[in-house]
């Protein structure tokens, strides 16, 4: 008798015999392949080398793999069926057959979520989980960098929404806003430059912004490591205010969206570095382009229609330009090309001279400032 399960295999029954076979055959290329990326998984859970899993280097790879939480005794009984000598452990053989009857344990979710915002970098092995790219993700150390920021910023809004007794959350009277929000009459006090992410004016504004920094800061971070974020997400933050404080001297300002959009525009300053080996490259850079245009352009036109409109595209339009040009100075590039390099200093001498401009400007020319509160 033979009936079908889950998995895309027949499974065979005679004389009390069962034999799995799957339905979608694998060619002798594409098993090779298959192999070895499990070789590779038995290995790094083979913690003694002795060329065999326990029942608790099994449970530990499940653990490490972000499979859903599996009923008790799972690992056991899986362990058992897939032991087919009853020795107690599982050779390479038995692993990588119990790797073709469950499949769904060698397919970890946050691997997914992250090519799906920062796509492969090599086409040969786009449709393998555990190709160049995902094997140049590593969480350690752990992606806790925009975590981290968006707890902070948490933490300041409801210490203002506890000392203001404002549920809404709408108060800039707050202890927190008071001493880090960007104030154009209080300039020298040059930390609010950078200061002035951790405040948010509303709940729906700081959420939008803590979605946005922790979806993609953290798929960033796991391939191009903390520091190269942090430096992405601070210059956009600096070049808001900066920007702001330059072209509308009279705005005060709060809320991270500086950061948030260096973070989308340095997706799209590393699509372009890794446009070559990338998949979907040209979709993925629609997308992102439509978004931050798109958004731009309402603001921009918000801003000229509706007096009581008080976001700050300049601080998103400036952001976005430090994100990608940082993005493209410091986040990683798989293959460098004669071009890029070019690209790379174009990128790196902009910014610096675009920052270096405006910080001379405010040194040298504070009348542009000051009078407008007269």
């Amino acid at each position: 008798m033979a009936y079908l399960n889950n998995q895309q295999q027949v499974q065979i029954s005679m004389g009390g015999q069962h034999e799995i076979i799957p339905l979608q055959r694998m060619t002798t290329r594409e098993e090779a392949t298959e192999r070895q990326r499990i070789r590779d998984i038995f290995d790094k859970y083979d913690k003694n080398g002795t060329g065999l899993l326990s029942i608790q280097e099994l449970k530990r790879m499940i653990n490490h793999r972000r499979c859903p939480d599996l009923p008790k005794g799972f690992v056991k009984k899986l362990h058992k069926q897939a032991d087919q000598n009853n020795d107690g452990q599982l050779d390479f053989e038995e692993f990588y057959q119990m790797s073709r009857e469950h499949q769904y344990l060698f397919r970890d979710m946050c691997v997914r979520y992250c090519r799906l915002v920062v796509p492969s970098r090599n086409p040969a092995v786009a449709d393998e989980p555990d190709g160049e790219y995902e094997r140049s993700m590593t969480f350690c150390p752990p992606p806790l960098t925009m975590i981290i920021f968006s707890i902070v910023e948490i933490i300041f809004f409801a210490i203002d929404i506890v000392k203001t007794n404002n549920q809404l959350g709408t108060s800039t009277n707050g202890p927190m806003a008071t001493l880090f929000i960007y104030n154009p009459q209080l300039r020298q006090q040059a930390w609010r430059f950078v200061t002035y992410m951790f405040v948010h004016i509303g709940f729906m504004h700081i959420v939008m912004n803590l979605l946005v920094q922790i979806f993609l800061g953290v798929a960033l971070e796991l391939v191009h490591c903390w520091w190269r974020v942090a430096l992405v997400y601070l210059a956009g933050v600096l070049a808001g205010s900066m920007g702001t404080s330059i072209f509308s001297p009279r705005v005060f300002l709060a809320g991270a969206s500086g950061g948030v959009y260096a973070l989308i525009t340095a997706h799209i300053a590393t699509i372009i570095m890794n446009w070559s080996q990338m998949e979907y490259a040209i979709v993925q850079l629609f997308v992102f382009l439509v978004f931050c245009v798109t958004d731009l352009t309402v603001s921009i036109y918000n801003s000229f229609n509706d007096p009581f409109d008080k976001v700050g595209y300049i601080a998103h339009a400036s952001g976005a330009l430090a994100g990608f040009l940082v993005g493209i100075g410091v986040l990683r590039n798989l293959k460098v090309n004669p071009w890029e390099r070019k690209l790379w200093w174009f990128a790196v001498t902009i910014y610096f001279l675009l920052m270096g401009g405006g910080i001379m400007y405010h040194i040298f020319y504070p009348n542009h400032f000051y009078p407008v509160f007269a």
